[in-house]
């Protein structure tokens, strides 16, 4: 373990916040000024500057900048760091389709969705990370808070050097965040600052945990109302310690704190740090006397006590034991904190809970500007007159040059710390309650004795900061996601999480992926995982980082890995041989459809069931999630088209206007977006979702009763260890953390989160409620029988089937060849590289075409790059490589009636399933207006052929945008460019065709 204290050596913190921007304005304007972000730096540079880590004149505050002033400050304090080097940025952040880079808009910025070369204006994270390795210093932390700020994390992964640095980012990868209230810091910052300003030692890996359960506790949620949550990356044992505020460094002068009988009002001179004032050896330039945790500390601001603090109804009070206090009292009127929790810094502005579906920018985004930016940096001067830094640097000791720092303890110091605790606790109780000339005598003393250090660690501080935990990476079936996501959080805290220092031992990140996607990354792709090599195959864009264990829904995924797994893989797995637990595929029936006897609520097949249905109501619907994104939905497809029945005519029961819904959730959210549909619709879920899916945001929805075929098999987490090859490094520590979360998650406290969730025993048998006395209605307590697990070649059967259930496919693809999309042409997040990336989904028997969509000299709105007909891939590929732009607009609505018509006359010659795909920069969108829009959304409704609208720009499928409007009238779906664009066109265009991607 590395814990690296940078006290008494030469750091350097860059405050990097971009408030103002030169180009707000669409279409390749960024989405508008962040006023909050003014408030970031001013709040930060307060609390770093009293943290005892870093001086006043260390701190380097860099407002709206431009690139090249940007670069200069970071080459600048690269050079000038040699202990402890803190890069923060606040501003908009931007990435290309493909995820795998994320770019620090600055001032200059602007917004074009296309390779590396079309953000100008931008700084790539992969260009800083490069300037920061050449620094000196020993430790280097990176934290970002913007959009997308999590997909730096992926980028860290490639770091040569990860030893040295670490990532805290505001947000998970491919997210969107509110910038909340233009008077206060942004919420991430805002809570980051109130922790940075808490009493004690605060190391980097405790500061990460805190936030992500602060953050929580707090409901905050991403612009697509997913949870928000932060994200930090270190190697496993390394960890900084980023504030002091409080605690005197190992070998200094000890300080009394100020006398209680000052007025609480008026903080006392010592406590104001003023020059003259105070011992040598205070603390660093504006904490003065809180050396001792003093009941004012963390109260200060700017030379004055601020009566602010965090509101606790935006973000709930740490969970105990979650922070690193010193030995504090609270403030005159103040609430305590919660045991064991840091106390709340005054001024500390409340984060504020974003509102789904807002933009990350404030109401006022076209207020005068300021004519007189302030691109240039602030060598912070100490706002508190307290003078230069001590000799020694930023919070260190006194003394000339200050005092090394010294080594550790080591497990013998700990040891003996251990088991003077409860003692020692005491001690500091009554510790707190003396005067300070008291306090001193107590100091002085215990100074002189073999306990001092150790008595004296307790008084001040909490004494058992930790390492940050190695990090497990969890994948998961979609339908899974929320359960296992939930079981993560209870074992984090559990005990077996926890060593004898009251430590975490690991970390774990829940993410899922389509089920059909993981089982075809980790069957085929698993060395791309590892090294992705070209724009078309890459894992880690499209399902995210390389899993240490994979809990899909059925065991049978296991095997089907394994039975088609390339013979040089680069992952091994290891499955458990007992699934976690389980729960049977049901159709959730409205109630007023629904059988009355529970004898007719279990029947032998599921087509008996639907029979029934239709018998009681003729027009009962059914729907069904898509097969391809979860294991849920592929095994009620096996059910569905049972023994010997034609895959397109079992189709017809479960169709649906529109592409089916991507979990079993999200099917049973949308019903009640219209309460007529809802009334008639049953829907093919697993159990559990009986009591966990009904929580949507619906004031109305109809209460449904659980009906079970006996011929379709139900969901069985398993969970399987995922070995890399030449992950040999910590592979056993990996291994072990691994093995002490499954052993977790099979023991009692896994068992009560899926109990908790509605599932039932895995247990061969009865498969009984994990918890009888809380069923969901509708359910019934011992449906008999209940199906075994099915087997890999049914699920493998059922999904070639279904790709094929209504014969090969016809897609046209519309790309906009305008001269607005120079910039959004190449690479694979441009408009021809998606193109080329969904050709995947396609197989030899489907038929597609190409159209360039621009003026053309005969006066044509479009022209054919591709004849609709069979192509090989290559051939294919060639065609777009060969497409150019032309110095022309495009005519969206000329081209939409033209290729609506042609399907439509194609289709009177067969039953082939269609599909329209429109690549556009929405920049020509304006010319489509009024009769226009009225003709393309009526011809889209009446030709029953879905178009999908890919746009190149953000937003552009917001509700009321023409895209989603298109989209909507068609049955298709809509894409933007704050989607994963690569990733949910390929799915589309693979609904449609036959092929294997």
């Amino acid at each position: 373990m590395s814990r690296f204290d940078a006290r008494g050596k030469a750091n350097r913190a860059l405050l990097v916040g971009v408030s103002e921007y030169d180009h707000t304005k669409p279409p390749h304007g960024v989405p508008g000024d962040l006023p909050a972000v003014r408030h970031n730096l001013d709040r930060l540079r307060d609390v770093l500057q009293r943290g005892g880590v870093f001086g006043a004149s260390e701190l380097v505050l860099l407002r709206s900048p431009y690139t090249h002033d940007f670069e200069h400050q970071l080459r600048r304090v690269a050079e000038e760091a040699e202990g402890l080097l803190l890069v923060y940025f606040a501003g908009h952040g931007a990435i290309p389709s493909a995820g795998d880079e994320l770019f620090l808009q600055l001032r200059g910025a602007g917004v074009y969705a296309g390779e590396a070369a079309v953000f100008p204006g931008a700084e790539m994270f992969t260009t800083v990370l490069g300037m920061l390795g050449t620094s000196r210093a020993e430790r280097i932390v990176v934290v970002l808070d913007c959009c997308f700020a999590g997909n730096a994390a992926w980028i860290w992964e490639h770091v040569p050097d990860r030893r040295r640095v670490l990532l805290l980012t505001s947000v998970q990868a491919n997210h969107r965040i509110d910038a909340g209230d233009p008077a206060t810091p942004t919420p991430f910052t805002a809570l980051l600052a109130e922790l940075l300003a808490g009493e004690g030692e605060l190391w980097f890996g405790r500061l990460a945990e805190d936030l992500r359960t602060r953050m929580r506790a707090a409901g905050l949620r991403t612009i697509r109302d997913q949870p928000w949550e932060p994200l930090s990356r270190t190697e496993p044992g390394e960890d900084v310690l980023l504030s002091a505020r409080g605690v005197a460094r190992p070998g200094s002068p000890v300080q009394a704190p100020p006398d209680r009988r000052d007025s609480p009002g008026t903080p006392s001179p010592a406590a104001l740090g003023s020059p003259g004032t105070g011992s040598a050896g205070t603390g660093s330039p504006g904490t003065g006397s809180a050396a001792l945790g003093s009941p004012d500390a963390g109260s200060l601001h700017n030379g004055s006590l601020d009566a602010g603090s965090l509101d606790a109804g935006s973000v709930g009070p740490s969970s105990p034991g979650s922070g690193r206090s010193g030995a504090t009292e609270p403030s005159a009127g103040a609430a305590p904190s919660p045991p064991g929790s840091r106390p709340p810094s005054a001024g500390s502005a409340a984060p504020t809970a974003s509102t789904p579906g807002t933009a990350p920018h404030p109401p006022d985004r076209n207020r005068d500007r300021d004519p007189h930016p302030h691109p240039h940096p602030e060598r912070n001067p100490d706002p508190l007159g307290s003078g230069p830094p001590r000799p020694g640097g930023a919070g260190g000791a006194g003394g000339a040059g200050g005092a090394a720092r010294p080594t550790p303890p080591g497990r013998a110091d700990g040891a003996l710390l251990a088991r003077l605790r409860a003692p020692v606790a005491l001690l500091a109780a009554w510790y707190r309650r003396l005067r300070p000339a008291g306090r001193v005598t107590l100091v002085l003393a215990l100074l002189a004795t073999g306990l001092g250090s150790c008595a004296l660690s307790a008084l001040l501080a909490d004494g058992s900061s930790c390492a940050p935990p190695l990090e497990l990476r969890v994948l998961t079936d979609p339908d899974l996601e929320a359960t296992v996501t939930a079981a993560a959080a209870a074992y984090l805290t559990s005990d077996a999480n926890t060593d004898g220092d009251g430590c975490r031992r690991s970390g774990v990140t829940v993410y899922s992926a389509g089920s059909a996607d993981a089982i075809n990354a980790l069957r085929r792709q698993t060395e791309a995982w590892q090294e992705p090599r070209d724009e078309d195959t890459n894992p880690q864009r499209d399902i995210g980082p390389q899993p240490d264990v994979w809990i899909p829904a059925s065991p049978a995924d296991v095997v089907r890995v394994t039975k088609g797994q390339d013979t040089d893989t680069a992952a091994r797995l290891k499955p458990d041989t007992a699934p976690l637990a389980y729960s049977p595929i049901v159709l959730a029936v409205p109630e007023k459809m629904a059988a009355v006897e529970e004898q007719r609520r279990v029947r032998p097949t599921l087509s008996q069931l639907l029979s029934d249905l239709h018998e009681r109501s003729k027009d009962a619907e059914v729907r069904r999630p898509d097969p391809e994104f979860t294991d849920a939905a592929l095994l009620a497809t096996t059910g569905l088209y049972g023994t010997g029945v034609d895959p397109a005519q079992a189709e017809s029961q479960v169709a649906q206007p529109g592409p089916p819904s991507p979990t079993a959730a999200d099917l049973l959210c949308a019903l009640p977006e219209d309460i007529t549909v809802d009334q008639r619709t049953a829907a093919l879920v697993p159990e559990f979702l009986m009591k966990t899916g009904m929580d949507c945001d619906r004031t109305r929805r109809t209460p449904r009763t659980a009906e079970y075929p006996g011929d379709v098999p139900g969901i069985e987490p398993t969970f399987v260890r995922v070995r890399w090859k030449g992950a040999d490094r910590d592979e056993e520590a990996r291994g072990t953390a691994a093995g002490r979360f499954r052993d977790w998650l099979a023991g009692p406290g896994g068992r009560a989160v899926f109990a908790r969730d509605g599932f039932r025993a895995a247990a061969d048998g009865d498969r009984d409620l994990l918890d009888p006395d809380h069923m969901a209605p509708g359910v019934l307590r011992a449906p008999s029988p209940l199906t075994e697990a099915s087997g890999q070649r049914a699920m493998d059967t059922a999904l070639t089937r279904y790709r094929g259930a209504h014969g090969p496919g016809r897609v046209l693809f519309l790309l906009d060849s305008s001269g607005s999309m120079t910039d959004q042409w190449k690479g694979a997040s441009g408009g021809r590289g998606l193109l080329k990336q969904s050709l995947g989904g396609l197989g030899d028997l489907d038929e597609y075409g190409v159209w360039s969509v621009a003026g053309t000299a005969n006066g044509r709105q479009y022209e054919s790059l591709l004849g609709s007909g069979q192509h090989r891939r290559k051939d294919a590929e060639r065609a777009i490589d060969a497409a150019k732009v032309r110095d022309a607009q495009a005519d969206p609505r000329a081209a939409l009636l033209a290729a609506l018509k042609d399907m439509a006359d194609r289709r009177a010659r067969d039953d082939r399933p269609q599909l329209i795909v429109y690549i556009t920069d929405d920049e020509d969108n304006s010319r489509l207006t009024g009769g226009g829009i009225d003709e393309v959304l009526y011809q889209a409704g009446e030709a029953k052929v879905p178009v999908t609208m890919v746009s190149l720009a953000s937003g552009g499928c917001d509700r009321g945008r023409l895209d989603a409007r298109i989209s909507a009238a068609s049955g298709g779906r809509c894409l933007d460019a704050d989607d994963d664009l690569g990733a949910g066109l390929a799915d589309e265009v693979a609904r449609i065709g036959t092929g294997d991607d």
